[in-house]
């Protein structure tokens, strides 16, 4: 029996790093599929329909697919392997790229986007991390993939427009194609091969605790708050573009999207400084849906004046980008450490799901009662999540550590976990007596980390002269 217990400061083994980079690569390009269109994808598909609820559909309807098959894909990952499933999902990613290049209807780009939608790697990507990490290591690897996802969406809305000049859209549905075999090359030849499959509770959904992630009303919270979050971004972009229109040609838009995002990247640090560092993670996290309120008002009401539009699109990329980095720490906080992978799992379906719905109700709201309704409904769905925002119980500050101390007899996990309890700023234990993990849930304010290593090695030792 073995037992990790390298310092949490301790940097990622080479072949963790590897992982993670070539992951994180493969996570940005499946996001670039869809960010690159986003800014752009409302003017082309109005030389194909003038309807905007098929254009809203279009948009959205990678969403649906990926929800209905982000936690299967991971799942059939536990059984036929990982980077087997992982390269299929990206060659039906890639197949959907090249059927929405090759499509002259807005019909054929809506089954492409499915298409696009099916490749519902994520869940998959994630257990292979899982697979090659220390567990100690994961979180950080994971907010590498966390970080690259961010970085790709604010450098496809500014390079969307410019590619669209450049190469047009069907252009960009084949860039995006090419990428994704790409990325079947970095799969195959540079993510490590992981020595062996497990299942981790931590990155991985495990449908036997869907009831537990499901009745906890706080998590319910955030699976609404997500849904909202990105039904309003995808309802938006069925909209904005033909604001900005009215006062630059397409492919300058860039001129407003590079900045408005830069300048919210560099206003949303403090804000998660403060509600990390501080403990005002609720004043923070209520403060960004009221702002995305604020914008989203603004936007209805000011779609005929070019300077009030940028001003909107600040606050709602500041509220956005502050609420998308929030999100996912305050779920770590509140789910069960040994539903975490299962409570994750749940809350990116409800943000596909959002997409999906978003893009269909936004274009047909637009489409029958103007652009402004677009907004209205965004407005709406921000007013709900204000409600429930202002209601929630203040998170628990505190954060996970997990150690690998190899598989043991149940009485045994017991033990240690009354062991462990005794530390100082240790909040909650769960031993996981199958999968060999401890996760601890600990103070932010300060633990007894060297007491807690000590313990686990002593404790392994012992087991193992016994």
């Amino acid at each position: 029996m073995t037992t990790s217990t390298a310092p949490a400061s301790s940097p990622l083994l080479p072949s963790e790093r590897r992982a993670a980079i070539s992951l994180a690569g493969i996570f940005g390009l499946r996001m670039l599929g869809m960010f690159l269109i986003l800014p752009v994808f409302a003017i082309y598909a109005q030389d194909l329909t003038d309807d905007h609820t098929l254009i809203g559909l279009a948009l959205g309807i990678y969403g649906l697919t990926q929800a209905l098959l982000m936690i299967p894909f991971g799942m059939a990952s536990d059984r036929f392997g990982r980077k087997p499933v992982i390269i299929l999902g990206l060659l039906i990613f890639a197949l959907g790229s090249l059927l929405a290049a090759s499509a002259d209807s807005i019909y054929g780009i809506i089954a492409g986007r499915a298409l696009q939608g099916a490749g519902a790697i994520s869940a998959a990507v994630t257990a292979l991390l899982a697979d090659l990490t220390r567990e100690e290591k994961r979180t950080q690897a994971m907010a590498m993939i966390g970080m690259t996802i961010g970085l790709a969406f604010a450098g496809s809305m500014a390079a969307g427009p410019a590619l669209y000049a450049w190469i047009g859209l069907p252009g960009m549905f084949l860039l995006t194609g090419i990428l994704a075999f790409a990325a079947i090359g970095v799969v195959r030849f540079v993510t490590p091969d992981p020595g062996a499959m497990a299942f981790h509770s931590d990155a991985q959904a495990n449908p036997a605790r869907f009831g537990d992630c499901l009745q906890q009303t706080e998590l319910l919270r955030l699976n609404f708050g997500i849904f909202a979050l990105h039904a309003a971004q995808m309802a938006m972009f069925v909209v904005v573009p033909f604001a900005l229109q009215k006062t630059l040609a397409t492919a300058e838009h860039w001129q407003v999207y590079l900045p408005v995002v830069l300048v919210s990247f560099v206003l949303m640090v403090p804000a998660i400084i403060v509600a990390e560092k501080q403990g005002r993670m609720k004043p923070v996290f209520v403060a960004s849906v009221a702002l995305m309120l604020v914008a989203q008002v603004l936007m209805a009401f000011s779609l005929d004046h070019f300077w009030f539009i940028v001003l909107a699109l600040l606050l709602y990329f500041i509220a956005f980008n502050t609420l998308e980095a929030s999100l996912p720490s305050l779920v770590s906080k509140i789910a069960p450490p040994e539903a975490k992978g299962t409570a994750m799992g749940i809350y990116n379906t409800a943000q596909a799901f959002g997409l999906f719905l978003g893009g269909m109700v936004g274009g047909w709201l637009a489409q029958h009662y103007g652009f402004s309704a677009t907004f209205i409904f965004c407005g709406v769905l921000m007013s709900l999540w204000l409600g429930l925002a202002m209601t929630m119980t203040p998170p628990p500050r505190v954060k996970t550590q997990m150690f690998h101390v190899g598989p043991m007899e149940s009485s045994h996990a017991q033990h240690l976990a009354a062991q462990l309890t005794v530390f100082a700023g240790v909040e909650a234990v769960t031993v996981l007596a199958e999968e060999g993990a401890v996760l601890l849930k600990v103070s932010q304010l300060g633990w007894d980390e060297e007491g807690v290593r000590h313990a686990l090695a002593h404790e392994m030792a012992m087991a193992a002269e016994a």
